[in-house]
């Protein structure tokens, strides 16, 4: 409805008569699911927040497999995906809020030769995925005709033209199936340790997170993966302040330049993400890492924009929104303030233009409004102001005459209030004149607004005078700013890829925090070499990962059971209940999975090749509404699994065939090894039939592994590490007991078992060869590189410059003539190198401060210093600017080695500097006692 009357008074401003169908038919246009409605948007003072965009979403089938066609209106983009396995598109459309589903007539052809898709063969598990959503036929060329259907929907002209933003898809791995991304958490399920989670801080969601859910989904091509990990690398050792990388979504950027409806908050946002692109340009660290995020900029936009002209642009784009745009810190443009006048009048009449466009741009029309509003003044002052100085001389009791001059914010009008300020009698005292003149205020409409509302012709005049020269003022700023949204609508492909780059930036700069918190490493990506040619340096054929642990664990808060992982063929897994074999399962894929994306993975060592699929199966569960039992559904997928792995696929199945009866399902497992080890993919098949291993099984590169257990006080426990051999041993009956089942049941059924496999008894237990495998100690290798100055050394111009500058000498002082005492040093040439770094409003510490001492100093807006030392610097920068006014605080920060240094020389700092005429904020701390020496060796440290 307000939707409806916004619209209305537009047309009626321009004179035009809308039928109601016909607005609703423009809303619909312009406004739908994904797509929020903006209009008006330039004039207020307010973000609007932004959904990502719904796809319209095409499927259809081919001869390499399923395809599917995503179509943005808003973007006037699509893209097509073929050779899609049934699995990963039901994936694609689980994780897709799309604005409406389109399927192909060529769906109908599947392999059972029958028009009623989905009941036999393939494609049953698409159906009942697109049978419990609404969806339409269609035939044709699949992407023209579905361009066809997206205009058509949408009320589009025949004109209108979409972008082909298609990466070539010819090197990527494959999507993930629907049950790999829900088994590791890529796809948030219950009781499933999420992936996300643990790749990000918790602080890090929304379009950065988005990117990395993607990314995980779709993983990308080996040379994009390789980009990713050297760009993950370069983020890591960097010691320079890091920009906030401001994320604006694309969508958003397209939208609102198209229909001119960018206001000026959205501009200073536009600002910001050119800013930051050439601020990372100018920074000899940030430097490569932006040349780095051009081909993944690429793979996520599907625009190849060349380096130099991305810069060139962003230089063109912030000078041109500089040259506009009012930014902060300036100050010409101040809300017009008199005495006889309510602040709040001119407040709301002048916030809604004021401090949009640089003044220069409205001089005329502000010098009117100005004008106007000293007018009003004057008029006020001389209308009403005897009334109300009359009224304050009157000494009456209660019940006396009241007046003052009020805001009626309603009629957006100053007038005079009062009630029994007449005089009884009328004797030419002051004020009597004026009141003489006064007259009932009256709303737009006419009518009387009140009993005791007054106003004078003259007040009213000057008001519509005020009025209109604000309203011309308002027009002429709104005008300026759709005209500049017009000129950037010409350089939105920059824009969207320099957003998109942001993005990237932050999502990577994030997991690299939370990957070194995590103490997890960079692992060596190779190409899979033929089995059988010979293999190059950077070939491999197998997988190593040393210190595996669990994504979901966090080694920094406690131990977890490492494990090391040597695949160089299939391995058949056994092992007990509750002996580690799915958590072996997951987090292998899960540290595959991120190898693959380029990304950090949870282990001491890991060497991954490039896997073309990286798929695993868990258990199953019936489906009533396909009609489908477990075991079906097992089979379903296990068929998916095998039809689309290779030699350079990783398999993963945990209690392979356990839905049927044994013997039959224990012929069934030993087949699809035989097929599995004969397609020669790496892999494991984790399982509880161990009549599997009596099978005639034909196989060449598969071999046993179990998962291990040891005899404690005459009991058998697990001990969650791979081994070699077989484990034929279950643990079923402790488990069950550990579960709280009935003893008497468990004693019935040992007694049971007893006498089932009383031969294999009285003939002697199998017992299982544990070996005990050790783990390496990774070598920590310390690169002591300078780190690169942010910007362009210049000469410092103002106050706060000149007090860092100051600071900065200082401290390097006192910290030079303090760790000169501690170690003994008499030559300070000697010393290291301490590097100080400096944070400047709207950046960051680097990652590379994770878990290291850091002595900083904080520099407050009123000029004071606050001295602190803290392991954790970038939750201590976030805590400080969360602070009332301490938002742009900036920051000058130094590593030392160890906590103890760290808190000698705060102490020392805090007592020095205020001695020295620097003004304190926390001299308190400078009571506080040294906290002993450090062990470290000199060559730890320097100070320059």
């Amino acid at each position: 409805m307000v939707i409806q009357c916004a619209l209305w008074r537009k047309f009626k401003v321009q004179h035009k008569l809308v039928l109601v169908k016909d607005v609703l038919y423009l809303v619909f246009r312009h406004a739908h699911p994904g797509s929020p409605y903006v209009f008006g948007l330039v004039g207020v003072d307010h973000d609007l927040d932004f959904p990502e965009p719904m796809p319209v979403v095409g499927i259809s089938r081919s001869a390499r497999g399923y395809c599917i066609t995503l179509v943005l209106e808003t973007m006037k983009t699509y893209s097509s995906e073929d050779g899609l396995t049934e699995e990963a598109l039901v994936t694609k459309l689980r994780m897709c809020r799309y604005h409406h589903l389109f399927l192909h007539l060529s769906l109908r052809d599947n392999a059972s030769g029958t028009c009623r898709w989905g009941e036999f063969g393939a494609g049953g598990l698409l159906w009942g995925e697109c049978t419990t959503r609404h969806f339409e036929w269609f035939e044709g060329n699949p992407v023209t005709e579905l361009l066809y259907k997206v205009k058509e929907l949408y009320g589009l002209d025949d004109e209108v033209s979409f972008r082909n933003v298609t990466v070539p898809s010819e090197s990527r791995p494959r999507p993930l199936h629907l049950g790999t991304a829900t088994q590791i958490g890529a796809i948030p399920t219950e009781g499933i340790p999420c992936l996300l989670k643990v790749l990000l801080p918790s602080n890090c969601t929304g379009l950065p997170a988005l990117y990395i859910r993607d990314l995980l989904l779709n993983p990308p091509a080996h040379e994009i993966a390789s980009t990713i990990q050297a760009t993950c690398k370069l983020m890591s050792s960097i010691k320079c302040s890091i920009p906030e990388f401001t994320c604006v979504a694309s969508a958003k950027l397209v939208k609102l330049l198209e229909l001119r409806e960018a206001n000026h908050i959205e501009f200073c946002r536009i600002k910001n993400v050119v800013d930051e692109i050439l601020h990372m340009h100018r920074s000899t660290d940030l430097k490569e890492i932006l040349k780095l995020l051009m081909d993944p900029a690429w793979v996520a936009t599907g625009l190849k924009i060349d380096f130099e002209t991305l810069v060139d642009e962003c230089e063109w784009v912030s000078e041109r929104i500089g040259q506009m745009i009012f930014l902060d810190g300036e100050n010409d443009q101040k809300i017009s303030s008199y005495a006889n006048i309510p602040g709040e009048f001119f407040e709301d009449m002048e916030s809604s233009w004021k401090g949009r466009v640089k003044k220069l741009h409205i001089e005329e029309a502000v010098a009117e409004v100005d004008s106007a509003a000293e007018a009003l003044s004057l008029v006020v002052t001389e209308d009403f102001l005897p009334i109300v100085s009359r009224i304050k001389a009157t000494s009456a009791p209660l019940g006396g005459p009241k007046g003052e001059i009020l805001y009626a914010r309603e009629h957006e009008a100053v007038w005079f209030k009062g009630k029994r300020f007449a005089p009884a009698v009328w004797a030419g005292t002051p004020g009597e004149e004026q009141i003489k003149q006064l007259k009932p205020a009256l709303d737009s409409k006419g009518r009387k607004v009140g009993e005791e509302w007054f106003t004078t012709m003259k007040v009213e005049d000057a008001l519509t005078r005020y009025h209109d020269a604000g309203g011309k003022a308002k027009a002429r700023v709104l005008e300026l700013l759709r005209g500049l949204s017009a000129e950037l609508q010409t350089k939105i492909n920059i824009l969207v890829f320099a957003s998109m780059l942001l993005v990237i930036a932050k999502a990577l700069f994030a997991h690299v925090s939370e990957g070194r918190r995590r103490k997890w490493v960079f692992p060596i990506l190779t190409g899979f070499s033929s089995s059988k040619g010979g293999e190059s340096l950077d070939e491999t054929r197998g997988m190593k990962i040393v210190g595996l642990t669990p994504y979901w664990f966090d080694v920094s808060e406690g131990c977890a059971v490492l494990n090391t992982v040597d695949m160089q063929s299939l391995f058949i897994l056994t092992g007990p209940n509750g002996g580690g074999k799915s958590s072996l399962l997951r987090s292998i894929c899960a540290a595959a999975l991120l190898g693959i994306c380029g990304f950090m993975v949870p282990a001491e060592s890991a060497l991954i090749p490039q896997f073309d699929s990286v798929m695993l199966h868990m258990k199953s569960y019936d489906s009533p509404a396909d009609g489908k039992s477990s075991f079906q559904v097992e089979m379903s997928e296990l068929r998916s699994i095998i039809s689309g792995a290779s030699s350079r696929s990783l398999v993963l199945v945990d209690e392979i065939c356990r839905g049927t009866e044994t013997v039959k399902g224990t012929c069934i497992a030993g087949s699809i090894v035989e097929t599995l080890d004969e397609i020669g993919c790496l892999g494991i098949i984790s399982t509880h039939l161990h009549g599997i291993f009596t099978l005639p099984l034909r196989t060449k590169n598969t071999i046993y592994k179990a998962m291990g257990t040891e005899y404690v006080d005459g009991q058998t426990k697990p001990t969650w590490k791979l081994v070699d051999g077989i484990c034929r041993e279950s643990l079923a009956f402790e488990t069950a007991k550990k579960e709280g089942v009935a003893e008497t049941i468990i004693q019935r059924a040992e007694e049971l078992y007893s006498s089932v496999n009383a031969k294999e008894v009285s003939s002697g237990r199998f017992n299982t060869q544990l070996a005990q495998v050790g783990s390496e100690g990774a070598q920590l290798l310390s690169n002591r590189t300078q780190a690169g100055s942010l910007c362009h050394k210049r000469k410092p111009t103002n106050r706060m410059e000149v007090l860092q500058k100051e600071v900065e000498s200082a401290v390097t002082l006192i910290c030079q003539k303090k760790l000169m005492e501690l170690y003994k040093q008499r030559n300070t040439l000697e010393l290291p190198i301490l590097n100080s770094v400096a944070i400047a409003a709207r950046e960051q510490p680097p990652p590379s401060t994770i878990g290291a001492s850091c002595l900083y100093v904080m520099f407050r807006p009123d000029k004071k210093l606050y001295i602190g030392e803290t392991d954790d610097l970038d939750g201590r920068v976030r805590s400080h600017r969360s602070k009332e006014g301490m938002q742009n605080a900036t920051f000058l920060y130094f590593i030392v080695p160890g906590k103890s240094i760290a808190r000698q020389l705060e102490t020392l700092l805090i007592n020095q500097l205020s001695s020295q005429g620097f003004p304190l904020t926390n001299l308190a701390d400078g009571k506080h006692q040294n906290f002993g020496t450090s062990s470290l060796s000199v060559g730890s440290i320097t100070v320059a």
